[in-house]
C-alpha cells in the first residue's frame, strides 16, 4: 500500500528529527560505500602481505597511563552479586595485540573501534576507527616503507618525504630541539604563540608540543606532500625504544605520519623491555596525580607477557575516520562516519 503523501514540507523536517536532531547519517551513503571499499582493499593489502586481522576485547580492566589520554570507564555488576567492577573501553588495542604477538600470533592488523573521552571536534571524535598493526622483524624505517606501500596502492597518495624531528625544528625555527636549554624553547613557544596567556607555564615537552601544535602543524599543510618525522625527544617514548642518533643524542625510535598538517599515524619500534615499562606506567600515573587525574590500574597482563617473550617488531595506528577525510577531500571525520556523536 502507497504511503499518503505529506501535505507540508515542514512536516517532512519535524519526522526527520527528533528533539532537534535529524536521524540521517552524518555521511552521505556514496561516502560510506568508498569507505567500504578502501577498508576492503586495505584487508587485501594485509592478506596479500601474510598479515592476518584479528579481534580483541574492548572492554579492560586496564587501560593506558598515558596522562594525555582519557579512557570512558563503566561498571561491570555480575548477576546475582552487590559488587561493581570498574572497565574501560579501549583506547587502542595495542596492549592485547601484542599479548597476541607474545604468544607468536606472526604479523597482524585490526580494524577496531576505540574510545577516548573528552574528544570532539573536526578532527576529533570520542569513538572512532583506528588501523593498527604489527610486523616482528620490520625495523622502524621498513615499517614507514609498508606505511607508504599502503598509502599508494590503496589510498592513491604518492611522494611521501621523511625528516627527523630535529631537523624540522631546525628548519622552521632554527633550534636544535634535542640540545638547546629548556628556556630556548619556551621563548621560541611565547613569541610565535600570540594566543598563550602571558603567566602560562608548562614543562620542555608541553612547550614542544605547543610549537608541533600551532606553528608546525599548520606551516606543513602548504607543503603539499606527506611527511613521516622520525627520532622523536627520548622524554616522548611512550611504548617505544629509546636508541642514539648519529649526532649521539638519546632519542625515540617512533615516527608520526602527516598529511595536509593533520596527524594520521603513529608507529613504534617497541619497547621490549618489561622492567623499562613498568617504570614508565609508574611514571605516567604519579604525573597524572599531579594533574589531579586518576590512577590508572596497571596492564600486568602486558608486563608478564612482555617477560615471556614479545618478539622484535615494529607497529603503527593510523586514524582511519582523518584518513578517510583527507582522501574523500571531507571538512570533518563526521563527515565520513556514518552517524557522529548523538
Amino acid at each position: 500500500m502507497e504511503e499518503p503523501r505529506l501535505k507540508h514540507a515542514g512536516m517532512t523536517e519535524k519526522l526527520m528529527s527528533v528533539n532537534g536532531k535529524s536521524w540521517q547519517p552524518s555521511a552521505d551513503i556514496e561516502t560510506l560505500k568508498k569507505r567500504a571499499q578502501y577498508l576492503a582493499d586495505a584487508r587485501l593489502f594485509f592478506a596479500e602481505r601474510d598479515v592476518w586481522e584479528v579481534e580483541t576485547p574492548i572492554l579492560s580492566i586496564t587501560a593506558p597511563t598515558a596522562p594525555y589520554l582519557d579512557s570512558f570507564t563503566t561498571d561491570y555488576a555480575p548477576i546475582g552479586t552487590n559488587s561493581k567492577q570498574t572497565h574501560y573501553l579501549q583506547t587502542s588495542p595495542e596492549f592485547t595485540m601484542k599479548r597476541l604477538l607474545a604468544a607468536d600470533s606472526g604479523s597482524i592488523y585490526q580494524i577496531a573501534r576505540v574510545f577516548r573521552n573528552g574528544e570532539q571536534g573536526r578532527l576529533h571524535s570520542p569513538e572512532f576507527t583506528m588501523l593498527e598493526w604489527y610486523r616482528p622483524g620490520l625495523n622502524l624505517h621498513q615499517l614507514i616503507d609498508e606505511v607508504n606501500a599502503l598509502l599508494q596502492h590503496v589510498f592513491q597518495i604518492n611522494s611521501v618525504m621523511r625528516l627527523s624531528y630535529r631537523a624540522v625544528f631546525e628548519f622552521f625555527f632554527k633550534l636544535n630541539v634535542l640540545t638547546c636549554p629548556d628556556n630556548d624553547i619556551k621563548h621560541c613557544a611565547q613569541a610565535r604563540i600570540n594566543s598563550l596567556p602571558k603567566d602560562f607555564e608548562t614543562d620542555r615537552d608541553g612547550w614542544q608540543e605547543l610549537l608541533m601544535s600551532y606553528v608546525i602543524e599548520p606551516k606543513l599543510a602548504s607543503l603539499n606532500c606527506p611527511l613521516f618525522i622520525y627520532d622523536f625527544p627520548a622524554s616522548q617514548a611512550q611504548l617505544a625504544k629509546i636508541k642514539y642518533d648519529q649526532q649521539g643524542n638519546a632519542v625515540a625510535d617512533r615516527f608520526e605520519l602527516y598529511i595536509d598538517g593533520v596527524e594520521l599515524a603513529n608507529g613504534y619500534n617497541e619497547l621490549l623491555d618489561a622492567d623499562e615499562l613498568r617504570q614508565r606506567f609508574e611514571a605516567d600515573n604519579q604525573q597524572r596525580k599531579q594533574q589531579g587525574k586518576p590512577i590508572i590500574p596497571i596492564d600486568e597482563n602486558l608486563l608478564a607477557a612482555m617477560q615471556s617473550g614479545l618478539p622484535e617488531c615494529s607497529g603503527v595506528a593510523v586514524g582511519v575516520d582523518r584518513l578517510m577525510m583527507l582522501v574523500l577531500d571531507k571538512k570533518s571525520i563526521n563527515a565520513v562516519q556514518s552517524f557522529g556523536l548523538s
